[in-house]
């Protein structure tokens, strides 16, 4: 069976006041997520200001197959620092995609 790429949109909520606890917590899965061959290839985080329902980020994630994937959701190193997202991140939305070349 062929592996194929897998390009996730995650929209990150957060609790006010934890921006530095959150940027731990990223670093740190980021780094994770790089030793199973995935990486957040952008970050977009929202305007101060905007709609309250606005995410305070949304990220890109692309990983070489969904069996890497999954070997990065069982790191037990990233197990270790669930605390520190559970108490930094509210809520979270993911959506699975499918990467397209710009418009023609």
């Amino acid at each position: 069976m062929e592996s194929k790429p897998l390009t996730m949109v995650a929209a990150l909520y957060i609790y006010p006041g934890t921006e530095a606890e959150f940027e731990r917590f990223e670093s740190a899965a980021a780094s994770i997520m790089g030793r199973h061959g995935g990486a957040i290839t952008r970050r977009i985080r929202c305007a101060p200001g905007a709609d309250a329902s606005a995410p305070y980020e949304i990220h890109i994630l692309d990983f070489p197959d969904a069996a890497a994937f999954a070997s990065y959701r069982n790191d037990a190193e990233l197990g270790a620092i669930a605390e520190l997202r559970t108490s930094t991140i509210r809520q979270t939305t993911v959506w699975s995609g499918v990467d397209l070349p710009p418009p023609a």
